[in-house]
């Protein structure tokens, strides 16, 4: 045992010596896993984060709400046969209400793009979500300040407005935005409530933090849509548990209110987070795999490299690798001392390449979110240390083969 750990401290002692006498040999031979490593922890740090941000927003706009909507999420039917089906309007809400026993609530919603203004700043084509009061009870939504507007400002199409987070920071970068008055598409609203950060980058201009909530009344009186009074009927379950039996339900009663015969086929969509939550990873999946054949090519052409620039190190090394076994060095003595200097460029170019990322990732953060976690460094370190155990393997082996007699003579 003490003879090994002695062989590995001589091994590495000869192998740092190696990489200090040939640095820009060792700098360049470091570069492929350089590359590598960098690509793969910055990849999983962009991809982490966006991961967390998904999920956060996902969680503030309820992972058990149903979307009764005439359009269908991300579907591959005609989209034609949608388009032209009849809008879900606000008599049909009232009767949808009326006969559900089983959601926990249920609100109606309509959207519109305004720019939102306040003295000299401004926000252009925000997303304006019009409800009632019962809208909020379908979110998870944390306030910052204020609250959410009442029944009786949702009944009465009061002009007062809850803004998200990221419009805060926009329009009040001091952070006095409460009962201030906004113009939104050139009309005056009353802030009563700001949202704490809610949502993700992923969601577009269905994150929470880039919208404006105001009765949907208000939004009908001041911004109706070209489309007419169209809205989705946002339904949350009970519990998570009781998603399936609500939407049964939900499906029941559309279709008794829409009229629609045993026979004839839904002219409304009922859609969840799942369908998002698809899409969502059918992108990062492909976005992982271009990022592992990406990692996997540089670490292959910076293997080979190593390989090469070993082969040449033992061919120069040959008489001294003669005098060492010579004088009595064990095949297995060399065989470490060669695996060492690959392992140790790998692990230096590996650990650079990792630090590298973690700045950059700094960077990107400014940008997209990303998540620097301990067990993607881990793995980080493990790769391009095992990266250099398998370049240095064959070179290894050949030195340790070498013959001394024919290794003294060599020139």
């Amino acid at each position: 045992m003490r003879n090994i750990v002695f062989e590995f401290k001589e091994g590495l002692l000869i192998a740092f010596r190696a990489l200090r006498a040939n640095k820009i040999r060792s700098a360049l031979t470091m570069l492929g896993i350089f590359i590598g490593i960098t690509v793969v922890v910055l990849m999983s740090t962009a991809i982490k984060g966006i991961d967390n941000s998904f999920q956060k927003g996902i969680s503030a706009l309820g992972s058990d709400v149903l979307y009764i909507s005439k359009w269908q999420w991300f579907s591959n039917d005609d989209w034609w046969t949608m388009r032209n089906r009849k809008n879900i309007d606000m008599a049909e809400f009232e009767k949808f209400k009326n006969l559900a026993k089983l959601p926990l609530a249920i609100a109606p919603t309509t959207n519109s793009r305004r720019t939102v203004k306040y003295k000299d700043r401004r926000v252009e084509s925000v997303f304006l979500n019009g409800s009632t009061s019962e809208y909020v009870k379908t979110t998870n939504f944390t306030f910052e300040h204020g609250r959410f507007y009442s029944d009786i400002e949702s009944n009465s199409s009061r002009h007062v407005a809850i803004i998200g987070s990221e419009i805060a920071k926009s329009l009040f970068p001091r952070g006095d935005a409460m009962d201030k008055t906004i113009k939104i598409g050139g009309v005056n609203f009353k802030i009563i409530g700001v949202l704490s950060e809610q949502g993700s980058v992923i969601l577009g201009p269905f994150n929470p933090d880039n919208q404006v909530f105001i009765p949907i009344g208000t939004i009908f009186k001041n911004f109706e849509s070209r489309h007419g009074r169209t809205i989705t009927i946002n339904v949350r379950a009970i519990n998570p548990g009781m998603v399936a039996e609500t939407k049964d339900e939900a499906e029941g009663i559309m279709r008794k209110v829409r009229g629609l015969r045993h026979n004839e086929v839904n002219d409304f969509s009922i859609n969840q987070q799942e369908a998002l939550m698809d899409q969502y990873n059918s992108v990062v999946g492909v976005i992982q795999i271009a990022g592992l054949f990406i990692t996997g090519l540089s670490l292959f052409v910076g293997a080979i490299g190593i390989m090469n620039i070993m082969f040449v190190s033992v061919r120069e090394r040959t008489r001294e690798i003669g005098i060492r076994k010579a004088i009595g060095a064990k095949r297995r003595t060399i065989l470490i001392q060669f695996l060492l200097e690959s392992s140790t460029i790998c692990l230096i170019g590996g650990t650079i390449g990792l630090l590298a990322a973690v700045i950059l990732s700094m960077v990107v953060n400014q940008f997209i979110p990303t998540s620097v976690q301990v067990d993607v460094v881990i793995i980080a370190l493990v790769v391009s240390l095992m990266t250099g155990v398998l370049a240095g393997i064959a070179p290894a082996y050949m030195a340790a083969k070498l013959d001394p007699v024919e290794a003294l003579r060599y020139e």
